[in-house]
Parts: C-alpha cells; sequence; structure tokens
C-alpha cells in the first residue's frame, strides 16, 4: 500500500485534524505487521503525529484488538505517564481491549480513575467508559465503578452523565453478576 513510514503519514497540519490517521488505518489493517511502528508513534515528540497515532491505533484495535497483545506492557505504562488529551482518551478506550491480570487491571482502574479529574470532559468521560468496561472481566472492580457511574450522573459533566445513565441502564442488579 505505502512504503512511507508512519511517522510521515502523521506528520504536519495543526490538532484540529486528524490529517491521514484514516490513510494510516487502512495501511495497518492491510499490513498488520506495521502496528508496532504505529505503536511506536505514541511516543513521538511531535504531539501532533502522537495524537494521530493514538487515532489510527485506537481504530485499528477496534477491528483488530488482538494487535495490542504485544504492546500490552508498553501501553499500561503509557497510561499512567500520559498527559495529552488525545492521547488518554484513546488510551482509555484500548486498554479495555487487552487481556489483563487482577494487578493489571487494578492498576489500570486506578489510573483511569484519576482520568476522571481531567480537565478534558472528553478523557473523563471516556474513562468512565473503560472502567465499566474493565468491570466486566474482572469483578473486584464492579462496587466502585457502579459508584462511580451513579456519582457522575449526579456530579459528571453532561457527557458523562449521559454515559453513565446508558451504563447503568444496562447493568445488571448488583447481586446477578458482571456489569
Amino acid at each position: 500500500m505505502s512504503s512511507r513510514s508512519i511517522t510521515a503519514l502523521l506528520r504536519g497540519g495543526d490538532r484540529r485534524s486528524i490529517g491521514r490517521s484514516n490513510r494510516v488505518v487502512k495501511l495497518v489493517l492491510h499490513a498488520p505487521k506495521r502496528f508496532a511502528e504505529l505503536i511506536r508513534c505514541l511516543w513521538s515528540d511531535d504531539a501532533i503525529v502522537r495524537m494521530r497515532a493514538a487515532d489510527a491505533a485506537e481504530k485499528v484495535s477496534a477491528v483488530q484488538p488482538q494487535l495490542l497483545k504485544p504492546h500490552k506492557a508498553e501501553l499500561l505504562g503509557l497510561l499512567v505517564e500520559a498527559e495529552q488529551i488525545e492521547l488518554r482518551w484513546h488510551l482509555a478506550q484500548m486498554i479495555p481491549r487487552l487481556s489483563l491480570t487482577k494487578p493489571e487491571s487494578e492498576r489500570a482502574a486506578q489510573t483511569l480513575q484519576l482520568y476522571l479529574e481531567d480537565r478534558s470532559s472528553i478523557v473523563r468521560t471516556f474513562a468512565l467508559q473503560a472502567l465499566s468496561d474493565l468491570s466486566k472481566s474482572d469483578a473486584g472492580l464492579r462496587p466502585r465503578v457502579r459508584e462511580l457511574l451513579e456519582q457522575s450522573t449526579v456530579r459528571g459533566t453532561a457527557a458523562m452523565k449521559a454515559r453513565a445513565r446508558k451504563i447503568l441502564k444496562g447493568l445488571k442488579p448488583e447481586a446477578s453478576g458482571p456489569i
């Protein structure tokens, strides 16, 4: 498809545009071995490249979540370190797609809970969704996540309130198992 570097495809323009991110998505879906190259872009010195790489990696992983597996440790580390808003919200979408151990799930949930205090409503909303998604495979998180969802229906941003209501509506009663 393209022999150009993924970094070169993601460069240029400003943060109001996803640039050629969708082209990168098609490229990586056609040549999955290039996913590692895309993931490396999440650590680029260029904030635009990081943002677009996060967008493309999230879109690719929505179709082929297994591509995330070899990068689990790196992504969990980046979840903690990330400060860029766009990186945070895309990581919040990707992390629940990973198969996590109980300790990894707990650490991810702790970080995502910190994201609920982010200045960005988008980050907070995706963190709330990610916590709910993580709790589906980690029963230990369910009571805390349910409480956070209930609190968000009252104290969250408009987007958080709507998302929390939607998630809560789909939940089973507490005594009857998984979220």
